[in-house]
């Protein structure tokens, strides 16, 4: 089969590989038919995080399903499914509270398995891992762009919305323009914020954001609000109670701890990139916010947040603005490490 290989920085290739076979009882063989390239692909991409090389690369798959193992109940061949950016077996002391990100059975996508931007993928703990879209949905081209952010983007945006306590009637300030920052917006607003600002540096971006519900924005940088913090403190009459970072860089959570009230609560979900030299905790203990969130448990609100798609209330898909072809996978890679996307499609 054909997939993504990570060679090194900046240095994706698409080469003939093995194709997966199922190996366990529990494990399903799928077929891709969409996934697309993450943010978090970027860091090793960009040569800021470390990675195997060669190694197969992504981890937002959904497809269908060509064959099971004989313990597999949940999905059968022919289902469309998609799948969270971790592997959880659905039954251990964490995936039953909810936190699946903490499997003791976990595993990511990539090795023996195949990554997720090939053509297939072998997904072990298929009963636990693998979300089956309905038949009725299952050819619907407009749905599945829609439902293909819950492999990790929706559900990410959704934990930071939990995270910083978001509910009817809030005031919440959302810190990143990117597809989780988006996907945040969209959040907060499911959970009932009356008010969501925006933080971002891009104009184009931050107008996605007013589509899925900001009511205000704040441009940040060189043709935007030099003072951001100064600003969305004062737009807020001294900060919100629920912040969500949604970006992992050391400057974002300094923004997110600047527009915090006191007694606040951030939610973040950014990979934390550039924390090393030092985070100043000090904004946190001297007001009083609380910091919760971590790597989000995308498989425990898959069901709610699939109900919604497919009933047409919830529609993440405008953050897809550019699509190729997995044979064209670097040029996605490269659009989003310049900015010229928010988030790449990668049709098989």
């Amino acid at each position: 089969m054909r997939a993504a290989i990570y060679h090194g920085e900046r240095d994706i290739r698409v080469e003939d590989v093995e194709r997966p076979e199922i190996e366990d009882p529990s494990d399903a063989l799928v077929r891709i038919t969409h996934t697309c390239v993450c943010g978090s692909d970027l860091w090793p991409y960009r040569g800021q995080s470390d990675r195997d090389t060669p190694s197969p690369i992504g981890h937002e798959p959904m497809g269908i399903v060509k064959e099971v193992g004989e313990d597999v109940t949940s999905v059968e061949p022919g289902d469309r499914v998609y799948a969270p950016f971790v592997v959880s077996c659905g039954e251990c002391e964490f995936c039953r509270r909810g936190l699946h990100t903490s499997c003791v059975n976990g595993d990511g996508w990539g090795g023996d398995n195949g990554g997720a931007q090939g053509e297939y993928v072998r997904s072990p703990h298929a009963d636990g891992t693998l979300v089956r879209i309905p038949d009725r949905h299952a050819d619907d081209e407009d749905t599945l762009r829609s439902v293909l952010p819950l492999t990790d983007v929706l559900g990410t945006g959704h934990h930071a919305a939990v995270s910083a306590g978001v509910g009817e009637g809030d005031t919440c300030v959302v810190v990143g323009d990117g597809a989780v920052g988006l996907c945040g917006v969209l959040a907060a607003k499911r959970l009932g914020a009356s008010r969501v600002v925006a933080v971002g540096h891009h104009a184009d971006r931050l107008d996605i954001a007013e589509e899925f519900g900001a009511t205000e924005t704040v441009l940040g940088g060189s043709e935007g609000v030099d003072d951001v913090v100064g600003h969305v403190t004062d737009l807020t009459h001294g900060g919100a109670e629920h912040v969500l970072e949604c970006v992992g860089a050391a400057s974002a959570m300094e923004t997110a701890a600047g527009v915090a009230r006191p007694g606040g609560t951030v939610g973040y979900v950014g990979v934390p990139h550039g924390m090393g030299d030092g985070l100043d905790l000090f904004d946190f203990f001297g007001d009083n916010v609380a910091i919760r969130g971590g790597i989000a448990p995308v498989r425990a609100y898959a069901d709610e947040l699939l109900a919604d798609v497919l009933q047409g209330t919830l529609d993440p898909s405008p953050i897809f603005d550019k699509t190729v072809s997995l044979e064209n996978v670097a040029e996605g890679y490269r659009a989003m490490d310049e900015r010229e996307a928010i988030k790449v499609l990668v049709e098989p």
